[in-house]
């Protein structure tokens, strides 16, 4: 474990220092917290210009008409809301993935890397603590701006039906559950590229397609085609979970130490 923590804080040490990886830590979740306070604010009224909640898709129209006490108004600002889930969702994908390409493949062309897998240390802890590296810091980040964004509708006096739509079943495990494990998943998936490239921003390029599966399901949703309710995210926290211990499974596998200390120029 000391090892693990030892490298932990290098690389720690080494992502602060970098101003892109420390930008995307910062103002990505400031950005995707202040942005949706904003629009919000602007519909604070229950009403959007040109619209109305019968343009809601008809699977949350008719879960939002359950909602007790909820006005028409309170409605759309709940689907509103609804949609700013999928925000807080994908800060645990995109900022992992800055600190994570860079972990092998930066320290490759710094000629960093192969003196620390010259030491005893085990491909799992190496793995382990660059993983814990880039997870930490985005899981932290993501629950960071989901309380500023409870605070902040609290302050702004949201109607309590959409205050209290933040605690529901369905926010609590996309924040509390998925995002790690989504976190968990850029990570792994981060690494393997790194390993398997030459160039820090063409890791970070292609690991950001991890992204593409989240953009589908806000489509879906803004379409009608799907709802995001506790049962989606109940599933795709099992499939996530599924998907983690494959990629760390297979990650460890690839990672060839001996290839990296005798064949990397």
């Amino acid at each position: 474990m000391q090892r693990i923590l030892t490298i932990i804080d290098k690389e720690w040490a080494e992502v602060f220092k970098n101003r892109v990886v420390l930008m995307t830590i910062v103002v990505l979740p400031l950005v995707f917290t202040f942005l949706p306070l904003g629009i919000l604010f602007a519909t604070r009224s229950g009403t959007l210009p040109g619209g109305s909640t019968t343009d809601l898709p008809p699977q949350f129209e008719q879960m939002c008409a359950q909602t007790v006490g909820a006005t028409g108004g309170e409605c759309m600002q709940i689907f509103i809301v609804n949609e700013f889930l999928l925000l807080f969702m994908m800060m645990p994908l995109a900022i992992p993935v800055a600190i994570a390409a860079y972990s092998i493949v930066g320290e490759k062309t710094t000629r960093s890397l192969e003196p620390l897998l010259a030491t005893p240390i085990t491909t799992e802890e190496l793995l382990a603590a660059k993983g814990l590296a880039a997870a930490l810091p985005a899981v932290l980040a993501t629950w960071g701006a989901f309380a500023i964004f409870v605070a902040g509708m609290l302050l702004m006096g949201t109607p309590a039906a959409v205050y209290h739509s933040l605690f529901s079943p369905t926010w609590l495990v996309a924040v509390i559950i998925v995002g790690p494990l989504l976190a968990t998943l850029a990570v792994n998936f981060a690494i393997i590229v790194s390993s398997r490239v030459s160039d820090p921003r063409t890791a970070e390029q292609v690991s950001m397609i991890i992204i593409v599966p989240l953009i589908g399901l806000l489509f879906g949703q803004i379409a009608g085609v799907l709802l995001i309710n506790a049962q989606l995210m109940a599933v795709v926290a099992v499939v996530l979970a599924v998907l983690d211990v494959g990629l760390i499974y297979l990650g460890a596998r690839w990672f060839r130490r001996e290839t990296i200390l005798t064949q990397w120029k």
